[in-house]
């Protein structure tokens, strides 16, 4: 059985910097994309990085230079998250797909069911 579970979130003062993990447990697929995702009240959710399952990695633009994707040899997803701004202010998700997927873009995650979630952890920046 694959699980998901976040951790890290908290609450940082603008300028500040946080590490979000995703553990995933069971997920034997080693060379697939991951990424993580974010939601705040009344938004939909949207990406903020994803890694190719040829460690190649990508940005939205709002988090481009601030944040950094990597994952480790056992499928641990993080996110470093850098200079953060009161709107990275959201709950924070990472995702994988059911499959061996190594290319993928931000959409596979947001419009197909075929994917693993975990329960999020929430990132506040105050100003």
């Amino acid at each position: 059985q694959v699980q998901l579970v976040e951790f890290g979130g908290g609450s940082v003062q603008a300028g500040g910097s946080l590490r979000l993990s995703c553990k995933a447990s069971g997920y034997t697929y080693t060379r697939s994309c991951m990424g993580w995702f974010r939601q705040s009240p009344g938004n939909q959710r949207e990406g903020a990085a994803r890694m190719n399952g040829v460690g190649e990695t990508v940005y939205a633009a709002s988090v481009k230079g601030r944040f950094t994707i990597s994952k480790d040899d056992d499928n641990t997803l993080y996110l470093q998250m850098d200079n953060l701004k009161p709107e990275d202010t959201a709950m924070y998700y990472c995702a994988a797909p059911h499959d061996d997927v190594v290319w993928c873009q931000f959409n596979r995650f947001l419009r197909q069911s075929d994917n693993y979630w975990g329960q999020g952890t929430q990132v506040t920046v105050s100003s």
